[in-house]
């Protein structure tokens, strides 16, 4: 299981968020406060404050899945 801090600044990046996430074969969990949604759930994601840095959590293994949230690392968002 590993983990990922990424930023959502926009509905846009969010949606694109959703995609890759439905590719994996996986579950994949999205943390903020005490909130877990499923990652593959548009309504879900869009429910989130995507104003803070929200925590991925992945449930297998996609090094192309991995490469895309690392372009979402907070330190990679001028938003952050």
């Amino acid at each position: 299981m590993k983990q990922f801090k990424i930023m959502l600044p926009t509905v846009a990046e969010a949606k694109k968020f959703v995609a890759a996430a439905a590719k994996c074969d996986f579950d994949i969990d999205v943390y903020y406060n005490r909130v877990t949604i499923d990652a593959k759930s548009i309504l879900g994601v869009l429910s989130l404050d995507l104003t803070h840095v929200l925590t991925v959590e992945l449930h297998g293994e996609d090094a192309g899945f991995e490469a895309f949230l690392k372009g979402y690392a907070p330190e990679n968002n001028s938003a952050a």
